[in-house]
């Protein structure tokens, strides 16, 4: 299996004023490809050679997790940013927000906090937790939420070359533009898409029978 750098689902410009073409051709272009060319190198000749992206994320270590989380991670945070973002989440995710931090204003509070306290590089994520809730998740360098069991909804990148180019070492500056792109609908997509029962053909394939009379298979 070769994996590949994912294409950007917008144009290179078309984050302006808040991320510029310049820090996505080196963020993209250059930072992201690069940890895809050394997964591939690395895993060429292994046992892992045929793994799906997520499983080396979930089951290995050292270099081969460290290329693949980051390539997880990056691919995830392009599909967090558009042109159209900003605003706030609404439907079935906005609810859980609610429950979880009272309202959106606290929820942007708690994660702008902890994106802006996160010593070093890493990431900031929304993540839908196995018991159907969500929280705001910081991790340190290339962890991610797939080594949790949770599913990430919005990611936020806090590695500086995420954000140097335009705001220098003003980290907060970034993560006020940050929410002016983050896309919503993403995160409602990706947030339903984690609770919706499986689909017959998905059921079929793994095994597991269909539900009679309308009720979930136990």
């Amino acid at each position: 299996m070769i994996h590949r750098l994912p294409d950007l689902p917008y144009p290179h410009d078309g984050l302006g004023p808040h991320i510029s073409a310049e820090t996505l051709d080196y963020h993209w272009g250059k930072h992201h490809r690069g940890y895809v060319d050394n997964l591939n190198r690395l895993l060429t000749g292994t046992s892992h050679v045929n793994r799906p992206l997520e499983d080396l994320v979930r089951k290995c270590t050292g270099a081969i997790f460290n290329n693949a989380a980051q390539h997880f991670n990056h691919s995830v945070y392009w599909r967090s940013l558009s042109p159209r973002g900003g605003g706030e989440p609404q439907g079935a995710l906005a609810e859980a927000i609610r429950r979880r931090y009272g309202s959106f204003s606290a929820f942007r509070s708690a994660f702008t906090q902890k994106a802006n306290g996160l010593f070093g590089s890493g990431w900031c994520w929304l993540v839908r937790k196995p018991d159907g809730s969500v929280d705001v998740e910081p991790t340190q360098d290339a962890d991610c939420p797939l080594t949790f069991g949770d599913v990430p909804l919005l990611a936020c990148d806090v590695w500086e070359h995420a954000y140097y180019i335009d705001y220098r070492n003003a980290r907060p500056r970034y993560l006020e533009a940050y929410w002016s792109l983050a896309d919503w609908r993403a995160a409602e997509e990706a947030f339903e898409t984690a609770i919706r029962p499986p689909a017959p053909a998905e059921r079929a394939a793994a095994g597991v029978a269909a539900p009679r009379d309308g009720r979930a298979a136990s």
